[in-house]
């Protein structure tokens, strides 16, 4: 009777563990956002949101009419990139930094026209104008802020790029590009082409 009551106890504590163990993971998948100091290099001091929330797989066919060349789409609401090889034979979904404020943000429809490895940044007219201290040129390495490969839109100053301060992903804290780690947009780099549609949504 007593080995009979060791076991069960032993099963009930397993059990209870099991549940709580779990109940982190459930909170975190159930949060929505939290705030967090940053302070990256190209962009303003202060408390920025990270989204933990509506982080999942996508189906393509309800935004484009076909994969020719693969296709990428960034959702700016929950901070995501996914990509669909031309064949389906890959599917990714890497989480992204999306631009600080709305008047930042662009949707809407491109493509890829074309790819560097090692980018180097000048700041826009406009950041310029908002951020007159920033350097007028910055040459690859750690501290360019596009990170280690870039893929240029068709819209002119935009850009999918990697980050050298992993603090900017999952939250608000572009100048309005998207970004990823910077093992994601090599990945994502080696995977695209010249071509690959985009879609911002």
């Amino acid at each position: 009777m007593e080995k009979k009551l060791t076991a069960l106890s032993r099963r009930a504590f397993l059990g209870t563990a099991a549940i709580g163990l779990a109940t982190p993971a459930i909170a975190q998948v159930n949060s929505t956002e939290y705030e967090a100091e940053v302070a990256p290099d190209w962009a303003p001091m202060g408390p920025v949101r990270r989204n933990a929330s509506g982080f999942r797989a996508q189906d393509w066919q309800p935004y484009f009419s076909n994969l020719r060349n693969g296709a990428v789409l960034v959702d700016i609401s929950s901070r995501a990139l996914h990509f669909w090889s031309a064949d389906e034979s890959v599917y990714k979904l890497y989480p992204t930094s999306v631009p600080m404020t709305e008047d930042l943000t662009r949707r809407g429809r491109t493509k890829i026209v074309r790819k560097v490895v090692g980018p180097d940044w000048r700041p826009t007219p406009s950041m310029k104008k908002r951020n007159p201290e920033w350097p007028d040129y910055v040459p690859p390495g750690p501290d360019n802020p596009l990170g280690t490969h870039a893929l240029y839109l068709s819209w002119t100053y935009y850009r999918i790029h990697g980050t050298h301060d992993t603090r900017k992903i999952g939250r608000r804290s572009s100048n309005g590009c998207i970004g990823l780690y910077n093992e994601h947009i090599a990945e994502l780099f080696s995977l695209t082409k010249n071509g690959t549609q985009v879609l911002l949504i």
